[in-house]
């Protein structure tokens, strides 16, 4: 507590050195009307997974809920976004999502993002941001679902942030100059995460987004990036951690699983990065190690075990005419426990996609990938649980 007192305190002070200059009262003429002062974007995702799928129990809980099963079409996100640059230091970030499920009900709102940045210095190259966003851990996770190209995150890193996000406060720092260069990836094409900082640290609950925190101990985690320019090319490696404790809830053990005395674990990873962005070729790869609870069958308990995981993802950009075409495969594996999942479930996943992404305009994209899958997935009530098959999975995707 002694060290995340000293955080807050550091935060209070350098938040207080805005420059007056940037707090003076607006005057007539630079007030902005109310609907000047942000904007808002969007995009929809229907998918199908049920074409060519040899094995209905396979699924995959934390990727996608209509694997598996009866098929059916599917809302997978209906996402709005209310931003804007509200004063010259300030930006704020609003983003629900309506395609959220509970039991047999569909198509409910819950936040995914919510939080505002504070800029220390008048271009912003310090920054804090403050609510629910993500954590800074992974390449793939810090992707928008928007413009990633695998249809779900790789379990290996994803597994570390069920959603990616949590409520906290994070320091970023980046250049100007890199800060421009992280939007114009994103924003041309290339697939990027967008500016989450060459530097970034945080601070947060450690439970997840929309989850109360269970335990009152915080999570801490650092991440350092660079995207280097290598001729035509840019290169970005880099390399990520967090550690903490994360408490299992009661209603997710079964009956008769031992676990310890609060149900608290420890949780800590360590993860690296490399990506050639596709100009027109590149790759993605990441790797973590770390540990953290587990479902063990053995001895019919939760316990803190080691975990490792990661994936390859080779792909291109193609441009015919104003249409673009990205073609993509990614092979990845984990060997772990799932701490969000029933019994913090344990895991051995290895995977094989091929897909392609097709964007025939900037409004609209089609991905058809075809998965082949096998999974050990054990828990209380499943203790010898594997499953294989193959799928081909479509996804249509509106942007507005």
């Amino acid at each position: 507590m002694k060290n995340l007192k000293a955080i807050l305190i550091v935060i209070l002070v350098a938040t207080l050195q805005i420059n007056a200059q940037d707090t003076a009262p607006i005057t007539e003429n630079t007030k902005k009307e109310w609907f000047e002062s942000f904007k808002i974007r969007g995009y929809a995702q229907v998918r199908y997974n049920g074409l060519f799928q040899t094995n209905p129990d396979l699924g995959c809980e934390q990727c996608d809920k209509s694997w598996g099963g009866d098929s059916q079409f599917f809302f997978r996100r209906i996402r709005l976004v209310f931003y804007g640059q509200i004063h010259p230091r300030i930006y704020f970030y609003i983003q629900p999502d309506f395609a959220n499920a509970t039991g047999g009900n569909q198509q409910f709102g819950q936040i995914r993002d919510a939080y505002f940045d504070v800029g220390l210095d008048p271009k912003n190259e310090f920054r804090f941001r403050i609510g629910q966003s993500k954590v800074p851990f992974g390449f793939e996770n810090m992707q928008s679902s928007q413009n990633r190209l695998p249809l779900d995150r790789n379990d290996g890193l994803n597994s570390a942030v069920k959603n990616e996000r949590d409520l906290g406060i994070f320091f970023y720092w980046a250049p100007e100059e890199i800060r421009k260069r992280f939007s114009m990836l994103t924003r041309e094409g290339y697939k990027g995460t967008g500016d989450y900082g060459v530097f970034g640290l945080g601070v947060y609950n450690g439970q997840t987004a929309n989850v109360a925190d269970l335990n009152n101990k915080k999570h801490v985690v650092a991440r350092l990036t660079y995207p280097f320019k290598m001729g035509s090319q840019i290169f970005e490696p880099g390399i990520q951690a967090y550690t903490g404790q994360h408490t299992i809830d009661p209603d997710d053990i079964s009956d008769g699983v031992q676990t310890t005395d609060d149900n608290t674990y420890i949780d800590q990873r360590l993860g690296f990065t490399a990506v050639l962005y596709p100009k027109p070729f590149g790759f993605q790869a990441e790797y973590n190690f770390g540990r953290g609870p587990e479902f063990n069958k053995e001895t019919q308990a939760i316990s803190v075990e080691k975990l490792h995981g990661g994936y390859l993802l080779l792909n291109a950009k193609c441009s015919i005419k104003n249409q673009l075409i990205y073609p993509f495969t990614r092979i990845q594996y984990y060997n772990g426990g799932k701490k969000h999942e029933l019994d913090a479930r344990s895991y051995e996943v290895k995977e094989l996609e091929l897909g392609v992404e097709w964007q025939p305009y900037k409004n609209f994209e089609i991905v058809a990938m075809y998965t082949f899958s096998d999974r050990t997935y054990e828990d209380f009530i499943n203790q010898d649980n594997n499953q294989k098959g193959s799928l081909l999975r479509l996804q249509f995707q509106v942007n507005f």
